[in-house]
């Protein structure tokens, strides 16, 4: 990338009390970097963030109401796309990141080492200040994902990232509460090369996740999203293993009537075990066939991906 540009981005609710220093902290200038470009996407705050991230001199993108961090990286690709820059950073509006990493987040980037980049808040361990309880929720989430992606993630949820261009013209995302786990599944899923930085965090006193600052609707909303890529991206394995746990109970239930028959001669008083052996074995049959036609649809889908993936590569070169 001899000319790269960058576009650093912010997804911000009610962040005006840090907002301005956090942008006055990201460096000017970037080895190997020809244009730097700060944009928040204020996500229908009801305080001074919109003014105050305009004095910091970044481009502000407001939405009329609080959308969600997944939607505010939607909002953050497609601008990034429509100027034709290079690399997108995301990082944390309210200062817990160092924004001087900025440089290694884009680094193997720019030398054509990965695709995109993510940070890795655990490579001592567990933060100064981050719960517990936190810190071995992401671990879980973490080990989830890289067995979904069959990438060793070892920290899915940070926002700290970067992202090339191509990656972002090939993400396909669908949910709105978060990007973070969906975006590795997705590129992972394509191919695309990884790298995970070590990143410096700070913790503040009574801060607020806007993202998990409900552990319960996090871990549901979470694990939702993760259930919806599985399915997705390895559907004969998904539907395939609720067939085959169908099949074992069915067998069980069905053997254990057959073996009382071989020895007594008749099927009383198990005639019902032996009837819901029967529907569970039909059962797993039908989720086996079921499962062959998720797979070929799978790669129907795969392909329909990669279809708009060149369409909108041209679309977005021929504006630029």
């Amino acid at each position: 990338m001899s000319e790269t540009k960058v576009i650093i981005y912010m997804p911000a609710l009610n962040e005006g009390k840090t907002i301005k220093a956090v942008l006055k902290s990201v460096p000017k200038q970037l080895d190997m970097v020809t244009e730097i470009e700060l944009l928040v996407i204020n996500d229908g705050s009801s305080d001074n963030t919109e003014s105050e991230a305009l004095e910091a001199g970044a481009s502000v993108i407001s939405h009329n109401y609080n959308k969600g961090v997944g939607s505010a990286f939607h909002t953050a690709v497609d601008y990034t796309l429509k100027q034709g820059v290079e690399i997108l950073v995301s990082v944390d509006a309210d200062g817990q990141f160092d924004a001087c990493q900025i440089q290694e987040m884009i680094a193997p980037i720019i030398t054509n080492e990965v695709d995109f980049t993510i940070g890795n808040r655990f490579s001592n361990g567990r933060p100064n200040g981050m719960p517990k309880l936190k810190y071995w929720g992401n671990k879980g989430i973490s080990k989830i994902v890289s067995f979904v992606s069959r990438t060793k993630i070892k920290d899915a949820s940070c926002g700290f990232r970067a992202y090339s261009k191509d990656c972002l013209l090939n993400l396909n995302l669908d949910g709105s509460f978060t990007y973070t786990h969906e975006t590795i599944l997705d590129l992972a899923n394509k191919g695309y090369r990884l790298a995970q930085i070590p990143v410096n965090v700070t913790y503040f006193d009574n801060r607020v996740s806007r993202v998990a600052n409900s552990l319960t609707k996090y871990a549901f909303k979470t694990s939702s999203i993760i259930f919806k890529c599985l399915k997705d991206y390895k559907p004969l394995y998904f539907f395939g293993s609720i067939a085959m746990a169908i099949l074992f109970v069915g067998l069980i239930f069905g053997g254990f009537v057959l073996i009382h028959w071989i020895q007594t001669g008749n099927i009383t008083p198990y005639k019902s075990l032996g009837i819901i052996g029967l529907a569970l074995v039909g059962m797993s049959l039908l989720l086996a066939v079921y499962a062959l036609m998720a797979d070929m649809l799978g790669r129907i889908r795969k392909n329909q991906e990669k279809i708009l993936y060149y369409q909108k590569k041209q679309y977005f070169e021929k504006d630029n």
